[in-house]
């Protein structure tokens, strides 16, 4: 049994659990991994689903000294973080719940090497960025573990901040990764510092990572701290301010949450102001840990749309792309080598008729041989440049699609003489395409199972579980 199946065996158990409308999408991307392994799109001991984190996933980003840290604190009911004015954590870190009420510090190679947790392998993309950074994967990353009953079932991401260190693409790379794969992501922003315009790097990298989006409602933005610039300005202008520095930008926030830390004790000389204030902190608070709380629902539909990508992305960009290239090889081998046959044997012939050597059977015999050796030496040859021509238009399409399947790895496997003799690509049919539509069609019915757990538009009583499955087992 392959690496890949294991994982898949093993999270399904997890998800029977947890989820077990999850047990169906785990086994479709078991599907996907059967047509990838056969046409060497995935190598054998990985797994589409080892791409995606199956646990809730939530990511605080924003600078340093914005609050990040003690609202972590506050929302675990532990002081896991460090905190304070300056830098104290340059490291991104997960926190994930333990049972042990000791907190525990792990090395970044803990989460690079672990298929379950967001950073698998992540030390390659890395080295894209900075080349041998790769290797240095602790410096960039940490695992902590934290007994918090907030915290079961889910994982929390607390980044060093945008403008973290020297390893400045590095850290917006990783950045860029957790935004991709987060079910909510929280900005944080520091109502402290009144001029947006000291944060340009920052702001012009959030609206490019952020700005149209199509899961753009999974951003919570933050402005922190406004028990200190309530005190001597108007919050609404303080807001403004920021909304304002976003706009020109082409990111437009309807709406921020403003806070500060419950720990604080807020003086303020009117007390009407200062009970306001802490009337909408604790309403903004309400609302941010309502929606941490029932993140696993954004998880749910995250997956559902991977699966769905991962299929699209298999069949209409990666195979066609393969198809193509494989043909491209094929035909013009054949080309060269039937140019080839053309000039050997009229070459062969014409000399034979000047010379009368093609009368002598022996001669003829050799000149077969000859002709067959030379025809297969060119064969290898010709069929060696244009694999490496269209290896190459592979890998470049690879990186500008950013496709997650290895096209030269696939195409490696799939230029063979099978191929250069049928034209047929093996593990390639009608029978698979349409086992990856299936996939599509399930997926729009598990979308539509999530969606009668979680509304009743009808006010009819619910099907029960049992019933729902046969209507599936019915459609698919």
């Amino acid at each position: 049994m392959q690496a890949s199946e294991i994982y898949v065996q093993n999270l399904e158990k997890h998800l029977a659990e947890e989820n077990p409308l999850l047990v169906d999408v785990a086994k479709n991307f078991q599907v996907i991994d059967n047509v990838g392994h056969e046409l060497g799109l995935i190598h054998p001991d990985q797994s589409t689903a080892r791409q995606i984190p199956w646990w809730p996933l939530i990511s605080i980003l924003g600078l340093f000294s914005s609050g990040k840290s003690s609202f972590i604190n506050h929302f675990l009911g532990q002081k896991i973080q460090r905190t304070g004015v300056q830098a104290v954590d340059d490291k991104f870190t997960v926190l994930c719940y333990s049972p042990d009420p000791e907190v525990k510090t792990l090395p970044g190679v803990a989460l690079d090497v672990d298929p379950r947790f967001p950073f698998y392998q992540i030390s390659r993309e890395i080295d894209e960025e900075l080349e041998g950074e790769g290797k240095r994967i602790n410096a960039y990353l940490q695992l902590k573990t934290c007994n918090s009953e907030n915290l079961k079932g889910k994982i929390f991401i607390d980044s060093p901040g945008f403008d973290a260190d020297a390893q400045r693409s590095a850290t917006l790379r990783i950045t860029k990764h957790i935004i991709d794969i987060s079910d909510l992501v929280l900005i944080f922003f520091d109502a402290r510092r009144p001029e947006p315009g000291a944060m340009r790097d920052t702001l012009e990298y959030l609206v490019k990572t952020t700005i149209d989006r199509y899961d753009s409602e999974k951003f919570i933005y933050v402005l922190n701290q406004i028990d200190v610039t309530a005190r001597e300005d108007s919050l609404e202008e303080v807001v403004a301010a920021w909304r304002s520095a976003l706009a020109e930008r082409g990111l437009n926030v309807t709406h921020f949450y403003t806070i500060f830390s419950p720990e604080v004790e807020l003086n303020a000389e009117d007390d009407y102001i200062k009970k306001r204030l802490e009337a909408r902190r604790d309403r903004d608070l309400n609302e941010i840990h309502q929606r941490m709380r029932h993140v696993e629902v954004k998880r749910a539909y995250r997956i559902l749309n991977t699966l769905e990508l991962t299929t699209k992305e298999m069949m209409d960009r990666s195979i066609p792309l393969l198809e193509k290239a494989l043909r491209g090889w094929r035909n013009w081998t054949l080309r060269l080598d039937t140019l080839l046959f053309a000039l050997l044997v009229g070459g062969g012939a014409f000399v034979g008729l000047t010379t009368g050597m093609w009368l002598n059977p022996m001669i003829d015999a050799m000149a077969v041989g000859a002709l067959f050796i030379v025809m297969f030496i060119f064969h290898l040859i010709f069929s060696s440049i244009f694999k490496m021509i269209y290896r190459r238009s592979l890998a470049k399409k690879q990186r500008q699609m950013k496709l997650r399947f290895s096209l030269v790895k696939a195409f490696d496997k799939c230029a063979n003489w099978r191929m250069f003799a049928t034209g047929k690509i093996k593990g390639w049919n009608e029978t698979v395409r349409k086992q990856l539509e299936d996939i599509l069609n399930r997926a729009d019915i598990l979308i539509q199972r999530l969606n009668d757990e979680m509304t009743n538009p009808s006010g009819q009583v619910p099907k029960k579980p049992a019933e729902i499955e046969k209507v599936t087992a019915e459609v698919s």
